[in-house]
């Protein structure tokens, strides 16, 4: 796909730069290091709509040194009228997966193969080159190498991998044996269906198989989606925990512990982001510049194993400028089945008990609330915990104990990704969510009456 503004003639383009392209089409990535000095796609206009071929996050950039981060997440797209300050809601119109098949499982670094961080700064461990260019050689796990001295360079292997294969309709998929395993990765760039100007080595090429024969239900959602950090940083340290690797780091993306302010936690992991979810997230840096990337088929809450299957796939997003709604980190709208229980809009039967309740104590009247699902993040659970409680406080004006008491009677609080993402969720009141500027979003997302 190409850009829009690549074919806009240059009377049309002073009205683009005030308005915005209504579509902006994106098949190109960074090198692993979001960084807000380069040079942003679009603009984008407030409402308008992003479209984008994603590549498979994780593994494959795992095993590409060449690539700065964990991740190849697509080049951050500017929207009109965002400035530090403000929030962008994307909304997540759809995801589809292309890959047809993946491989995964828990890692093992390589001891003498990185500076510092294995996901940040591969190096040779023969010639010490730092993000060596790579070339393959048949397949396995010795299959990445130092295209100039030769040497096996790969920074992660596997203790426990699989290959899962997806049906047609991408509903489910089967993990393969060692045959089959290796018959994909022979060919792995076409199962993997990269996009054109992806440059990793894909996962498939290693062909594991340690589990066999095991069904998987996918569904789809989005590892990576935010906006730009205001200072360069590597994708998947765009978050709390993995951005605790970069504080004293000895590579060229090392920081101070008190640079993790100007992270936007794009780097999530959490599985109800995906399509018809609507995500708030902070504008750091002027245009905001939306990325997205890491496209998950499936994962359970936590990511327990450090990863899942990561796939290929194609993207529509609509993104909506909030003026003056100043957040720390993002803010998660789920689709109300993917809410907790305790955190769904009431019934109406449910209201009427409760008013009959209400009644029989002399209550003047029953709270409005509705529900609004809080990122936090940090080194781990607790301190993730800690921050969601604080940002949702910060945000809705509460104090801490209040939203403990509130996720606690009304919610839940529920892992991301270990060790350090939560999503803080429950039934806050209509009107502090009126004050914070998002009830449109939350009745929108679920439903008038609210």
């Amino acid at each position: 796909m190409t850009s829009e503004q690549s074919v806009i003639t240059k009377p049309a383009q002073a009205l683009i730069e005030t308005s915005g392209h209504e579509t902006v089409y994106i098949d190109e990535f960074v090198d692993g290091v979001l960084d807000p000095e380069k040079p942003m796609l679009g603009p984008v206009r407030d409402g308008g709509h992003i479209v984008a071929n994603t590549a498979p996050g994780c593994w494959g950039p795992m095993i590409t040194p060449s690539i700065r981060g964990g991740h190849e997440v697509t080049k951050p797209v500017a929207v009109n009228g965002a400035e530090v300050g403000d929030a962008i809601a994307i909304r997540i119109k759809e995801i589809t997966v292309t890959s047809l098949a993946t491989s995964s499982g828990n890692d093992q670094w390589m001891a003498d193969r990185f500076q510092g961080d294995p996901y940040v700064a591969g190096k040779c461990p023969n010639c010490d080159v730092v993000w060596p260019e790579t070339k393959l050689e048949g397949i396995g796990q010795e299959s990445v190498r130092c295209a100039t001295c030769g040497a096996d360079v790969t920074p992660f292997t596997f203790t426990n991998g699989y290959t899962i294969y997806f049906d047609n309709n991408r509903q489910v998929g089967v993990t393969l044996n060692e045959t089959a395993a290796r018959e994909v990765g022979a060919n792995a760039a076409h199962f993997a269906s990269l996009p054109e100007k992806s440059v990793q080595n894909p996962i498939l090429t290693f062909c594991p198989s340690d589990l066999v024969g095991v069904v998987a239900r996918l569904r789809p959602f989005m590892g990576q989606l935010g906006t730009t950090p205001a200072i360069a940083m590597p994708d998947s340290h765009n978050a709390g925990d993995f951005g605790t690797f970069l504080v004293g780091a000895p590579h060229a993306y090392g920081i101070e512990a008190d640079d993790l302010q100007h992270r936007t936690d794009g780097h999530m992991d959490i599985d109800a982001v995906r399509a018809g979810s609507i995500l708030i997230c902070p504008v750091k840096v002027p245009g905001g510049g939306v990325y997205l990337g890491d496209m998950h088929a499936l994962q359970g809450d936590g990511e327990i194993a450090g990863h899942t299957c990561d796939v290929s796939g194609t993207v529509s997003l609509q993104v909506h400028v909030l003026k003056g709604i100043s957040i720390d980190g993002p803010i998660l709208l789920p689709v109300a089945e993917d809410l907790p229980y305790l955190a769904r809009p009431l019934t109406q039967q449910e209201r009427e008990s409760a008013n009959a309740v209400a009644t029989a104590w002399s209550l003047d009247g029953l709270e409005e609330s509705a529900p609004i699902s809080v990122i936090g993040t940090g080194p781990d659970l607790n301190a993730a915990t800690e921050n969601g409680l604080a940002r949702a406080a910060k945000f809705l004006d509460m104090t801490v104990p209040e939203v403990m008491n509130r996720a606690t009677i009304t919610g839940a609080i529920e892992i991301g990704r270990h060790p350090g993402v939560v999503h803080v969720t429950f039934r806050a009141p209509v009107e502090r969510l009126t004050e914070g500027g998002i009830m449109p979003l939350v009745r929108d997302q679920y439903g008038a009456e609210l």
